[in-house]
């Protein structure tokens, strides 16, 4: 039987444009070379492969696809508008903030949030491309200051997936190979904290993959995860739970072991028929494909219709839900999340007692 695929709701051209975008990043991204006045060797040849890869490792495959598509659409306006995207121009990016505030044709207006990553990317491409665009131009960090006040919004967050929830998502799995992985990667998700990359980036031992993102140590009392995460390496300690059915570490060891899996990635593919595993590391998307099936199968949200349902759950919600319902000392928990705030860990926090430390009171009032 052919492998498990990754479905998405992409179009094939839509696909074809991404890979285009990402293969055009790819390419310009191998701008690292020797200096003209140096003659090639073979010794150094191989430091410019090597410091190639370590410029794409500087950040996440998420984020270089996400900064060549700003990329992209940035060269495409301005040559809309009659000019050229190099060098720099803080008038020109000023315009490009400004629209995609206001929403052009059939473009709608874009979040604050949105906007401020796409300044990041093109920042970064900039930079790239030996040039600096700075920022604090009062072409653009006034522009941007207008933007942020005039419509900036509360963050929209996802629903939280608490402890009942998660309960209910696992029940609607099978037994078979795709169920055990699958319910490994949900209880696993929400007893770490993890976002979906960190998910699908584990390795079985440490330097398995040159892809990994962390590995997994197993002990009698819990399982150890070292990840490389946003904020750099951290230890995400799971501890079992009260029972089997539901415990984390218990279902990672039942899904490594009927898998057969000894090295490599984690969470790989499995065949149509749920009984065979591949070699391929599943893609992130897979978890938040996972997440929006089981909420929907186990019937979570019931009053709303099934696109809203769809809507309001996403990966970010196995994080949600662990720091909304982990009835501990919130420090434990930001520690646990890998957060360098407190107030990080409190927009995590769908549901806790806010005026449980009362000032008021305490200042004698």
């Amino acid at each position: 039987m052919p492998s498990e695929t990754e479905k998405s709701s992409s179009t094939p051209s839509d696909e074809l444009n991404d890979a285009r975008v990402d293969e055009r990043a790819r390419e310009e991204s191998d701008d690292i070379a020797l200096p003209s006045h140096v003659a090639g060797s073979g010794t150094l040849d191989r430091l410019v492969d090597t410091a190639r890869d370590y410029a794409r490792a500087a950040a996440s495959d998420n984020t270089l696809k996400a900064y060549a598509k700003d990329w992209a659409h940035f060269t495409h306006w301005s040559r809309m508008k009659g000019a050229e995207p190099l060098p720099p121009s803080t008038e020109m990016v000023g315009l490009y903030l400004a629209d995609l505030a206001s929403g052009s044709g059939l473009s709608p207006a874009l979040s604050v949030s949105t906007i401020d990553r796409r300044l990041s990317g093109l920042a970064w491409n900039y930079a790239q491309r030996g040039f600096t665009l700075d920022r604090k131009n009062r072409h653009i960090a006034t522009v941007l200051a207008g933007i942020k006040r005039k419509h900036a919004r509360p963050p929209v967050q996802k629903e939280a997936i608490l402890a009942e929830d998660i309960l209910a998502m696992v029940a609607t799995l099978p037994y078979d190979l795709r169920g055990l992985r699958d319910r490994a990667i949900l209880l696993v998700g929400y007893a770490g904290g993890l976002r979906r990359s960190e998910i699908v980036s584990l390795d079985v031992h440490k330097d398995d993959t040159p892809g990994s993102g962390g590995w997994i140590e197993i002990f009698d009392k819990g399982a150890l995860l070292t990840l490389n995460a946003k904020t750099g390496w951290r230890e995400v300690e799971i501890g079992r739970g009260s029972k089997e059915q539901t415990c984390p570490v218990h279902a990672l060891k039942q899904w490594l072991d009927f898998a057969k899996i000894d090295f490599g990635p984690v969470f790989v593919g499995t065949s149509r028929d749920g009984k065979r595993t591949s070699e391929t590391r599943l893609n992130d998307k897979h978890v938040a494909r996972l997440i929006k099936r089981t909420v929907l199968d186990a019937g979570i949200r019931s009053e709303l219709p099934e696109q809203e349902r769809m809507a309001l759950f996403s990966g970010h919600s196995l994080r949600a839900g662990l720091a909304s319902s982990a009835e501990v000392d919130e420090r434990f928990v930001q520690k646990h999340l890998g957060h360098t705030s407190a107030e990080m860990t409190r927009r995590y926090q769908r549901r806790r007692d806010r005026f449980r430390v009362n000032l008021t009171k305490a200042a004698g009032l």
